[in-house]
């Protein structure tokens, strides 16, 4: 019997997969003892890493069954199991999971996880995994299963990145990590990293941590591997320097469980479910034996799977990582200008972060201009203190430390600019400014140099009205803060040729930065999105509306922060100025409030703690807004403002799409989970008003069909 008719239900599903092979051989180890060694490989090159999907399991699972009855009759030692150059495997094949038919199919799917990989566990011989190369999800947890773990020096990643992707580490990583290195570790590893930013282990954290046993470099790391194994084999000590002791199961276990909770509530709030289940399986893993832990692995994995939050995740992924790399309705490439030369105008902190980020990124020359040298000075002082702050956190050696600080220089002079390719403005957003600004330099200018402005809202028609040579300016967003947030909103006029806009996407790659083309409309894709979201917010109090009912509204979202933290973190006055924009553009759908003008002057909003974390409104700010409350104000319901939320943003995206403000709802969804930060388990924003019935309400139809959404069963 072989293990694909253990698990009818996927074994009958017709699955688009690349299957990763399991090859086996055997060594001869210098003591005379053998080892059988199962090579995992898909045989494609080095740009497809290996995955784990049901094929592969199936015969990976007959493969290893195989060596556990050879292992029986005395013929081999010992198990290990390795990959292909560069990779051990990057996980769940998960190409296929929305074709999975039912929840019980989705079921099959962590249990022939369990089944495959606990081979390792109970083979009868001592087992090993040598991690050669990239080790993610899955692919960790084949380690994992194992006795013995060994790590190639120049793995570029290994993590447990699927509390990202709505789903738990389902194949013994939720019990198996924290019994190897810690409740505290494990946390981490399982649950914080993946919520920063998909953060991984290099090979020094992962031996460091305990994950692995041994280390060895490229050269000769599996010769060396299996050197190890043999001495393991011959009684070698492994000594595991966090495995958890009874102190820490008895005290620190549960009191680092409520400590992750906290930290969770506090920084994405209660929507989201994949780290709740992850810190419930986490804390299991203390007393539950491997059987116990694993069902209960299963059962939340069952769950996940056939969410809608896990089904908007992977939405979500194939976005940022295909639709993000072939942009839509981007020229032709071969048509961008090379640019050996950058300049900015402004010399304060945007133009400070923009110089950074160039100077490490394009490694070109790049001044810096304003209208006073004292400023200029200042400005490059900054930069160079920070460049000497990556070098002395490792980031930078002292060579190129000191070859970025040479490539950087100030100027008061616009006449400097004469052989820049590439200049972007980052001075005040008012528009007589930046027409000024530009106006000064473009006499300077090569005719080939492309000019770009940072504008957050302003017409970038109407920037370039003064230009000799408009087709060369291009909108390029940027996003707080610079050298953090993905994205770059790139605008088009109807002036720009696809010469400047091909040059705009080349160097927004080159900064390694995700860019969304965007039609030259009021605040473009993420501010237009986020205005009608703080609009409304401000309206509803502004109507009698309890500030904590607002913000309880707008909870479902998901969304990192609430709108009024939100405000205070751009900025009252910025915040201000955007709604007045979009309101002057769209004054039936969009609210200026007067009453944020005057808390912008008053400079008070948010009551804090002595961390500078928001504790609640500030009373005073309640009293502002009081004041321009109309008689007669009628209040809503936190169910009421949530429904008008999502009727009008459905509205208003539907809008966008009808006057191609980008391309599909894709565009938009990319833009606010690259550039507002929206959750990945919402799928951005476009799945969630689907999924609610704001878009049939808004207007007749969905942005997606079929619907993002998990199997009805």
């Amino acid at each position: 019997m072989s293990i694909a008719d253990e698990f009818p239900r996927l074994a009958a599903a017709q699955f688009d997969e690349v299957v990763t092979h399991s090859y086996v051989r055997d060594v001869a180890l210098a003591s005379g003892r053998t080892i059988a060694l199962v090579t995992l490989d898909n045989g494609r090159d080095h740009t497809r890493p290996s995955t784990l999907g049901p094929a592969t399991l199936f015969e990976l699972g007959d493969v290893l069954e195989a060596q556990r009855g050879r292992a029986a009759a005395g013929q081999i030692d010992a198990i290990a199991v390795t990959g292909k150059p560069y990779f051990l495997a990057a996980g769940a094949d998960l190409s296929n999971v929305g074709l999975l038919p039912d929840r019980e199919t989705g079921a099959e799917l962590g249990r022939l996880g369990h089944r495959v990989l606990g081979l390792l566990h109970e083979a009868g011989v001592p087992t090993f995994v040598f991690i050669n190369g990239l080790a993610l999800g899955g692919g960790l947890e084949i380690g994992l299963n194992a006795d013995y773990r060994t790590i190639n020096a120049t793995a570029p990643a290994v993590a447990l990145p699927e509390v990202f992707l709505g789903l738990i580490p389902g194949w013994g990583g939720a019990y198996l990590l924290p019994n190897l290195i810690g409740i505290e570790h494990a946390l981490k590893v399982v649950i914080e990293n993946p919520l920063k930013q998909n953060r991984v282990l290099k090979p020094e954290q992962v031996l460091e941590l305990g994950i692995a046993d041994a280390m060895f470099g490229a050269p000769s790391f599996l010769e060396q591997s299996l050197a190890w194994a043999d001495g393991v084999l011959g009684g070698a000590k492994v000594e595991r320097p966090n495995s958890p002791g009874r102190l820490e199961r008895a005290v620190k276990w549960d009191v680092a469980i409520g400590i992750a909770r906290k930290s969770l509530e506090s920084r994405i709030g209660t929507v989201a479910l994949a780290p709740y289940k992850a810190l419930e399986l986490l804390q299991g893993a203390k007393k539950a034996s491997r059987a116990e832990a694993f069902a209960a692995e299963d059962a939340a994995l069952t769950e996940l799977i056939a969410s809608d939050q896990f089904h908007a995740s992977i939405y979500a992924f194939d976005l940022v990582q295909k639709r993000a790399k072939r942009p839509a309705g981007a020229p032709d490439k071969e048509l961008a200008r090379p640019v050996t030369k950058v300049g900015i105008i402004g010399a304060g902190l945007m133009a400070s972060q923009f110089a950074l980020l160039f100077l490490r990124r394009l490694q070109v020359p790049v001044v810096i201009t304003d209208l006073d040298q004292g400023r200029v000075d200042a400005a490059l002082a900054g930069i160079r203190t920070e460049l000497a702050g990556l070098q002395e956190k490792g980031r930078l050696d002292g060579d190129t430390a000191n070859r970025l600080s040479g490539l950087l220089s100030g100027t008061v002079d616009k006449a400097d600019f004469a052989d820049c390719d590439w200049v972007i403005e980052a001075v005040f957003e008012e528009l007589g400014v930046k027409q000024q600004v530009f106006a000064e330099v473009e006499p300077h200018l090569s005719p080939e140099a492309i000019i770009a402005t940072n504008t957050s809202s302003l017409s970038v028609e109407s920037i370039g009205a003064r230009l000799a040579h408009p087709e060369r300016l291009v909108g390029f967003h940027f996003f707080n803060p610079v050298a953090v947030m993905p994205l770059i909103e790139v605008v088009r006029t109807p002036a720009t040729d696809d010469a400047a806009l091909a040059t705009a996407m080349r160097v927004a790659k080159d900064l390694r930065k995700t860019a969304v083309i965007t039609r030259d409309t009021p605040g473009f894709v993420v501010n237009r999105v986020l205005a009608k979201l703080l609009g409304e917010a401000m309206h509803a109090v502004e109507q009698g509306t309890p500030f904590e009912t607002v913000v309880a509204a707008q909870q479902p979202f998901g969304l990192p922060m609430d709108p009024f933290v939100l405000l205070d973190l751009v900025g009252l006055k910025v915040g201000a100025h955007v709604l007045d924009t979009h309101h002057g553009a769209f004054p039936d759908r969009f609210f200026e409030s007067k009453a944020l003008h005057e808390l912008a002057e008053a400079n008070v909003l948010l009551e804090k703690d002595r961390k500078g974390e928001a504790k609640g409104i500030d009373k005073r700010a309640v009293a502002i807004v009081r004041k321009h409350t109309p008689k007669g104000a009628t209040p809503s319901t936190a169910e009421q403002l949530r429904e008008r939320l999502e009727v009008g943003l459905a509205d208003e995206i539907h809008r966008m799409l009808e006057d191609e403000v980008v391309v599909g709802a894709e565009d938009i969804d990319l833009c606010m989970i690259l550039g507002a930060g929206w959750p990945f388990q919402m799928g951005g924003i476009t799945p969630y008003l689907d999924r609610e019935g704001a878009s049939e309400r808004a207007f007749g139809g969905a942005f997606h069909e079929p619907r993002i959404a998990g199997p009805a069963a």
